[in-house]
C-alpha cells in the first residue's frame, strides 16, 4: 500500500509539475504575442529584417524639340567586404596586388602600393564595409569588376555596390539656374523648374523589404510587403537649345569684354510669351562667368530709361500729349526742388517732339512731360500704371519671382520728387522679365501675354497636363497709342540712342537704358565710383515681330556703360543669329562689312586637334572645356570649346564634324552608323539627347 502511494504521489508531482509549466508557457506565449508584440517585432524588423527606400527614377526636363535639358543616370558607391564569408585566403594573397594596381590605373587617388596597403589594413580591422570609391560610372563600375578579387563576384570576391542616381544637365551651364536644382540641406532649397515642377518629376519612391543573412549581407525578399516605386514625370520646357547658346555666347562675351559683375538675356517669342532663351551670368572669385543666380526673374532694380515707354504711353493713352507736341528742354537740366535731373547731351538737346524726346532719351523732356500733366493728380498716372499690372508679380511658373515697386501718392516715401523720378525709371522697381513682358506686349498690339516656360507635363511620350498660353491683358492701349510707340521705339535704332544696331535685312525697335545703381542706404555714389546698369529691351523683326528681348548688365567696369554699347551689342548678336537661323539666311556671308572681326568656322570634333588648328592659325579661343569632344562656339573674334557629353544611352551631338570624328565617336558609344553625303555632318537621327538602346542605328546627312 506504501508503495502505491508513493507511486500516486510522485506521478502527482510530475503531473502539477507538467501543468505548471504548461501554464507558464501559454501565459509567456500570450505576453509575447500580444504584451510583448511591438518589441519583438522591431526587434525581429532591426536583425532579420528591414525595409528600405526604392528610390523612384527622376522624371526629364526637355527643350521644346524634345533634346534633353536635365536628366538622371546612374552612379555608384563601391565598397568591399574585406572579411567577406566566401573568400578564401588564396584569392586574397594571389589577387591584392593585381587589384590594387587595377585600383591605382581605373581610381587614380593613390599609388597601386597605397591601395594596397590602405586595403589590407581594412581586412585586418574586418572592414565589412570599406570605400572604395564614391560616384563612379557603370563603365568604370564594369571594369571594376574584371580586377582580380573583385571578378569573383559579391561573396566570393567582396563586391559591394550602392546605385543612387545623379543629375546632368547635358548641355553643361546652359540655362542651368532656369533647369534648377534640388539641394539636399535641412533647407530644401528648390530653385528653378527642378524646384517648381518637384512634385511631377520627384514621382513616389517604393518600399523594399530586405532579409539578413547568416554572412551580413541583406538580400531583397520577393513579395511581403515591397512597394514598388512610381517614377517621376518628364517636363517640357518652352527653351530651344539652339538659341539658348546663342544668347548664353553672346552675354558671356560681352561680360567679360565689360569686366562687368554679371547680367542677363530673355528672349521671349512675342505671339505665345514663350521663353525660348534665358541667360544668367554671374562673375565668380577667379574670373568666370556662371550661371549662380536668376537675374533676369529675381532681381528687381530701377530700370532706368527702359520704363520711358509706359510713362509716355500712359501720358499718350489719357491724352494729354501726343507724339507730334514740343517741349523745350533747355540746357539739358531741369530742377525740382533740391533735385536737378540732366541729360547725357552737354548743352541740351533744345526743343524736341515727344518722339524725339523718347529717340534721344532725354530725362530732362519726359521729366517735364510727366511733372508738368500730372503733379496736380498723380493718381491718374499711376493708376495707369496700375491698370497694366506693372505693380504686381507676372504669378509665373517658377519661384522667386522679384516684387514689382511702384509707389503710390500718399505712401509713406512718396515726395514731390517721386513722380519726376519715376518718369525716367527712378524710384520703381522692376524684374528683367517684367519690363520685357510690357514690351512684348506693344510688339503683340497690345495683348499682354504672360511668360511660359513649361508647356506639358509627360509620361512615356504621353501628355499628361499641358499649359496654354495666357493672355494677362486682352489690350493694355488702344490701336493708336500702340502705333505711336512702336513708331517711336522705331525711332530709337534709326535715328535716335542705338543707330549702332541698324542693319538693312530686317528693323530692330527698342529702347536703350542706363541707370545709375543704388547700392542700399549709401545712394548711387560711394567715394568718386558709381555704378551704372546698362540694358537694351525690344523687338525683331519690327513690321511683324516675332521675337522680343531684353539685355541687362550690371557694373561694367571698363568706362563704357551706355545701354547701346553694352547691351545693344548682346541684342543684336542675338537677334542677328536668331534671324539667320529663323529665315535660313546667310547673314554673316551677306553683312561681311558690317562686322568688326569674324572668328572662322571651326566645326567640332576632337579636343586636341581644334585645339592645334586654332593655335596654327593663331585664332584666339578659349580653352573652357577639359571634354575629349568639343563643339567650337564663335563669338565676335573669339572661338569658344564647349564640351560635348558622353553619356551612356544618349546619343551624343556630331553635328559640324567629320565623319571620321563622328563614326568613332558614334561607334564608341555603341551605335551603327549610317550616312549620306559628303563634308561635315549637318543632321543627325536621332537628335542629340535622344534615348536611344545600344546597337541602334544612328543616321547621319552631310548634304546641303
Amino acid at each position: 500500500m506504501a508503495v502505491r502511494e508513493e507511486i500516486v504521489w510522485r506521478s502527482a508531482v510530475v503531473y502539477f509539475a507538467i501543468v505548471l509549466v504548461a501554464i507558464a508557457l501559454v501565459i509567456r506565449i500570450l505576453i509575447l504575442q500580444y504584451v510583448q508584440r511591438s518589441k519583438w517585432v522591431a526587434m525581429s524588423e532591426k536583425y532579420v529584417f528591414k525595409t528600405d527606400v526604392m528610390p523612384a527614377n527622376r522624371g526629364d526636363i526637355f527643350a521644346c524639340d524634345g533634346r534633353l535639358l536635365a536628366s538622371s543616370v546612374p552612379y555608384y558607391s563601391v565598397y568591399m567586404d574585406t572579411r567577406s564569408s566566401g573568400m578564401t585566403g588564396t584569392t586574397w594573397s594571389n589577387g591584392i596586388s593585381g587589384l590594387s594596381e587595377g585600383l591605382s590605373k581605373l581610381l587614380g587617388i593613390r599609388s597601386a602600393a597605397g591601395w594596397k596597403t590602405v586595403i589590407t589594413d581594412a581586412r585586418k580591422r574586418g572592414d565589412r564595409y570599406f570605400l572604395i570609391q564614391k560616384k563612379v560610372s557603370y563603365a568604370t563600375l564594369k571594369k571594376l569588376k574584371e580586377l582580380p578579387i573583385f571578378r569573383e563576384g559579391q561573396y566570393k570576391g567582396g563586391l559591394l555596390e550602392q546605385p543612387e542616381n545623379r543629375r546632368i544637365l547635358p548641355n553643361s551651364e546652359l540655362a542651368a539656374r532656369t533647369i534648377g536644382y534640388l539641394s539636399m540641406d535641412d533647407n530644401g532649397t528648390r530653385v528653378g523648374i527642378e524646384g517648381s515642377f518637384d512634385r511631377e518629376l520627384g514621382g513616389k519612391d517604393g518600399v523594399v523589404v530586405k532579409q539578413r543573412l547568416a554572412g551580413g549581407d541583406w538580400i531583397p525578399v520577393e513579395g511581403g510587403n515591397s512597394v514598388e516605386p512610381r517614377d517621376g514625370m518628364d517636363i517640357l520646357t518652352t527653351l530651344d537649345i539652339e538659341l539658348q547658346d546663342v544668347a548664353s555666347s553672346a552675354l558671356e562675351n560681352q561680360l567679360r569684354r565689360n569686366d562687368a559683375d554679371h547680367g542677363c538675356a530673355v528672349l521671349m517669342e512675342v505671339a505665345t510669351g514663350d521663353i525660348r532663351a534665358i541667360a544668367n551670368l554671374e562673375k565668380t572669385d577667379d574670373g568666370s562667368y556662371r550661371e549662380t543666380y536668376n537675374y533676369a526673374i529675381a532681381e528687381s532694380t530701377e530700370p532706368g530709361s527702359t520704363f520711358k515707354l509706359p510713362a509716355l504711353m500712359a501720358a499718350i493713352e489719357d491724352g494729354v500729349i501726343d507724339t507730334g507736341d514740343i517741349v523745350d528742354t533747355g540746357d539739358g537740366t531741369v530742377k525740382y526742388y533740391n533735385k536737378v535731373i540732366r541729360d547725357t547731351k552737354e548743352d541740351g538737346y533744345g526743343k524736341l517732339t515727344v518722339k524725339q524726346v523718347f529717340e534721344k532719351s532725354s530725362n530732362v523732356g519726359t521729366s517735364k512731360l510727366i511733372y508738368e500733366h500730372y503733379k496736380d493728380h498723380p493718381k491718374d498716372f499711376v493708376n495707369r500704371l496700375y491698370a497694366w499690372r506693372l505693380n504686381k508679380q507676372l504669378d509665373i511658373q517658377l519661384k522667386g519671382e522679384g516684387d514689382p515697386v511702384i509707389r503710390y501718392p500718399g505712401d509713406k516715401l512718396w515726395s514731390g520728387l517721386t513722380l519726376p523720378m519715376m518718369s525716367h525709371g527712378y524710384e520703381v522697381l522692376m524684374t528683367p522679365l517684367q519690363i520685357l513682358t510690357f514690351y512684348n506686349a506693344v510688339a503683340n498690339d497690345g495683348r499682354m501675354m504672360k511668360p511660359r516656360f513649361v508647356t506639358a507635363v509627360m509620361n512615356n511620350n504621353s501628355v499628361l497636363k499641358s499649359f496654354g498660353t495666357e493672355v494677362i491683358i486682352n489690350s493694355i492701349a488702344s490701336r493708336s497709342t500702340i502705333r505711336k510707340a512702336r513708331k517711336m521705339m522705331e525711332g530709337v535704332v534709326e535715328h535716335g540712342t542705338a543707330t549702332n544696331l541698324r542693319n538693312s535685312n530686317y528693323k530692330i525697335a527698342g529702347k536703350t537704358g542706363t541707370a545709375q545703381i543704388a547700392r542700399n542706404n549709401q545712394g548711387y555714389r560711394q567715394g568718386l565710383t558709381v555704378s551704372y546698369q546698362a540694358s537694351f529691351v525690344g523687338y525683331f523683326p519690327a513690321e511683324n515681330p516675332l521675337y522680343s528681348c531684353i539685355v541687362v548688365v550690371n557694373s561694367p567696369s571698363n568706362g563704357v556703360y551706355y545701354g547701346n554699347i553694352v547691351a545693344g551689342t548682346v541684342f543684336k548678336e542675338i537677334s542677328d543669329k536668331v534671324y539667320a537661323t529663323n529665315f535660313f539666311r546667310d547673314y554673316r556671308a551677306e553683312h561681311e562689312d558690317n562686322l568688326i572681326v569674324a572668328a572662322p568656322e571651326a566645326g567640332n570634333g576632337y579636343r586636341s586637334d581644334i585645339n592645334e588648328v586654332l593655335g596654327s592659325l593663331d585664332v584666339r579661343y578659349r580653352k573652357t572645356s577639359r571634354e575629349d569632344w568639343v563643339a567650337t562656339r564663335e563669338s565676335g573674334d573669339t572661338i569658344r570649346l564647349a564640351s560635348i557629353k558622353e553619356i551612356k544611352g544618349l546619343v551624343p551631338d556630331v553635328r559640324g564634324m567629320s565623319l571620321r570624328d563622328a563614326m568613332y565617336l558614334l561607334e564608341n558609344s555603341g551605335y551603327r552608323v549610317g550616312y549620306s553625303g559628303k563634308g561635315k555632318v549637318l543632321r543627325q537621327s536621332p537628335e542629340h539627347g535622344a534615348r536611344l538602346a545600344e546597337g541602334k542605328t544612328v543616321s547621319l546627312d552631310m548634304t546641303r
